[in-house]
């Protein structure tokens, strides 16, 4: 995105879009005269976003939605409720993410990190991905981050860090998720308008890790390696369906 890009007459969803990066990136796109639907978890969080995203914005077209996205029943009804309104998705900004420092698990029982970081990822993006087919060009953009580097190759056996926790390794294992999902996603979207990235943010003061400040956007392209293994991509996929449900049999356990 440049400084020169004119964004008037596009819808953008941003999630994480009360702070740091989602906020920064909310308040650009504002400029440019994007229409935007913020998505956050906070109601007070997300209504100071809302009133400083409104106050920046060309054409004053900005809404908020809330849901905790380590809840697939939030991130469903989230994506319910903005198939509803009817407006088109130009951009879809997954932005989202936290770093646990001991292992929890969500609502569906899932380890909080990889539930976060890439599951709500992958089941947001499949549910509005039509929207965003319909309303083609559009563009998906990950949020991912150079971290991965240290995670190794993904261990299917234990997606969940059950047997071994380390806040930076599961927190590198959701980001080469990302990597790897975006990947996926733009095979399965090649010819239908759909542009699909992913971005390394770079070190930026943020909320996240407990950091504040103002923030930047950079993207960066990101190392080769376990990121770039299209079995994995493929793998990841089949088993992210079972995860969030959307496969044919049910919701599965890796």
């Amino acid at each position: 995105m440049t400084s020169g890009t004119d964004m008037t007459g596009r819808t953008c969803m941003i999630t994480g879009a009360t702070s740091g990066i989602g906020r920064a990136a909310a308040l650009d796109l504002a400029r440019l005269g994007a229409s935007l639907v913020l998505v956050g978890r906070n109601a007070e969080r997300g209504e100071r976003a809302l009133n400083q995203v409104q106050r920046a914005s060309r054409v004053g077209d900005v809404t908020l939605l809330l849901a905790d996205l380590s809840s697939q029943s939030e991130i469903r009804r989230l994506a319910a409720d903005f198939l509803a309104t009817g407006r088109p998705l130009h951009v879809l900004l997954n932005n989202a993410g936290v770093i646990q420092l001991r292992r929890e698990e969500s609502g569906n029982g899932i380890e909080t990190t990889f539930a976060v970081n890439h599951l709500a990822y992958f089941l947001l993006t499949r549910l509005l991905l039509e929207r965003l087919k319909e309303s083609a060009p559009a563009r998906v953009v990950n949020v991912a981050s150079d971290a991965h580097r240290g995670a190794g190759r993904l261990d299917f056996d234990d997606l969940e860090s059950r047997r071994r926790y380390s806040p930076m390794r599961v927190y590198g294992k959701s980001k080469l998720a990302n990597i790897l999902f975006t990947r996926d996603l733009a095979r399965r979207l090649e010819g239908t308008g759909v542009t699909v990235n992913c971005l390394h943010p770079g070190f930026v003061g943020s909320n996240f890790a407990k950091n504040n400040g103002l923030l930047a956007v950079a993207a960066m392209k990101l190392p080769r390696g376990f990121a770039l293994d299209d079995e994995d991509a493929r793998r990841l996929w089949e088993v992210s369906e079972r995860m969030t449900g959307l496969a044919a049999s049910p919701p599965g356990r890796s």
